[in-house]
């Protein structure tokens, strides 16, 4: 009991740079007492005191703002900062290292007995205001954005955000030859490179990357088309494209160069888009 105690203390300080000396971390962290109420009421749930255990979880939630079923079965350095709000439901499962803040709810999604609530891995971090609703599981490593809310498995080490949560993979750790070219061509038609990619968690990024990919391959089309016409009628290699600005795309990056807005942005790649297909069919013509 009393390694479980230090650990609890010891993964407060891992996880809270706010969090000064043990005596202050005992008194004022109400993540810590629910826990602890947690797990005095859970062993009376599981001898079959149900109406104590129910009563003391209540009690814990008087006094801390945390509502946690006494059924909920909970790993190991278990960390809720903040807690005002939480709400953890009878049939949810919690690994090792999990942290919560406040706000989040692992709720169920029907009035029907058996398992409702929702799974989570280890090391799992749940946003303020997340809603994780039903018998779902998400993933050792995974991470819930802010007032998410998640009613889908979530695979490991992937983030979900939005309303309906949406999964967004992660950077990878190499450049590929097909992430380079997308690189590329998102500077061809002003966008800043680091925008487009998976280092920004946005849905709207993700589809200015599909757009992305669609003009490289629209333009390689035009580009092939156009050396073929060359061939066959050597002068009409003397016209030329007109030039893109950068100020034409002014409007859609903010003081700071960044994209200002997702939807003026896919707006504009759409638009280069259609423009490229009118270039092509000029060209079949």
């Amino acid at each position: 009991m009393f390694k479980q105690i230090r650990e609890d203390i010891a993964s407060v300080f891992h996880r809270d740079p706010a969090a000064r000396n043990t005596f202050e971390v005992l008194t004022t962290y109400p993540g810590l007492h629910a826990i602890w109420f947690h797990r005095l009421a859970n062993a009376f749930w599981r001898r079959n005191f149900k109406w104590l255990a129910r009563t003391l979880s209540n009690l814990a939630r008087w006094f801390t703002g945390i509502e946690i079923h006494p059924g909920a079965t909970i790993g190991r350095r278990f960390f809720i900062d903040h807690g005002m709000g939480v709400v953890i439901g009878e049939t949810a499962e919690i690994g090792d290292d999990v942290t919560l803040y406040h706000g989040v709810t692992l709720g169920g999604t029907t009035w029907n007995k058996g398992k409702r609530h929702p799974t989570l891995g280890d090391n799992v971090v749940c946003g303020a205001g997340a809603k994780v609703l039903g018998p779902i599981t998400i993933g050792a490593g995974a991470r819930v954005g802010s007032n998410a809310v998640v009613t889908r498995d979530v695979p490991e080490e992937a983030t979900v955000v939005g309303i309906p949560g949406r999964i967004i993979k992660r950077q990878p750790e190499e450049v590929t030859p097909e992430e380079q070219k997308r690189r590329e061509m998102a500077d061809k038609v002003g966008f800043d490179a680091y925008a487009v990619t998976r280092e920004v968690s946005d849905p709207v990024a993700h589809a200015i990357r599909c757009l992305l990919d669609h003009i490289q391959a629209m333009d390689h089309k035009v580009e092939t088309m156009g050396k073929v016409l060359c061939e066959l009628k050597p002068n009409y290699c003397d016209e030329q494209l007109p030039e893109l600005k950068s100020s034409d795309f002014e409007a859609a990056v903010d003081d700071a160069g960044s994209v200002l807005s997702g939807d003026a942005a896919v707006e504009e790649v759409a638009a280069s888009s259609g423009a490229a297909k009118d270039r092509g069919n000029e060209s079949v013509k």
